[in-house]
């Protein structure tokens, strides 16, 4: 079984390097219900459905991944970018200086242009 994981991951990821983000979510949502502690697999989940513009599940995705690891920067900025598209500023703002603070980079704080 772990290795039907590994391959869905594996052909998730291609989907995605590959632009067909669509794919992408096929192959890896069978893997983040299998294992949903596994953080990796559904940042980059999350990340699929960030570029197939579908917010809702991003977001929630996104939630589930603040959740058990509090500290990942980049979910934080990628929860910046999910609520700043769906023309949610004042959220998005309170990810954007979490991100900055735990990696120091005040860059960060500039709302991502889309």
């Amino acid at each position: 079984m772990e290795d039907m994981r590994a391959l869905s991951y594996g052909l998730g990821q291609q989907y995605f390097e590959d632009r067909d983000y669509r794919g992408a979510i096929r192959a890896l949502q069978p893997v983040v219900d299998e294992t949903p502690e596994d953080v990796g697999t559904r940042l980059l989940l999350a990340r699929a459905y960030y570029h197939a513009a579908l917010l809702k599940p991003a977001e929630e995705q996104l939630l589930a991944v603040i959740e058990r690891e509090p500290t990942e920067y980049y979910a934080h900025l990628m929860m910046a970018r999910t609520l700043e598209r769906q023309s949610r500023p004042d959220e998005a703002g309170k990810h954007r200086r979490i991100a900055a603070a735990l990696t120091g980079d005040d860059e960060l704080l500039t709302p991502h242009t889309v």
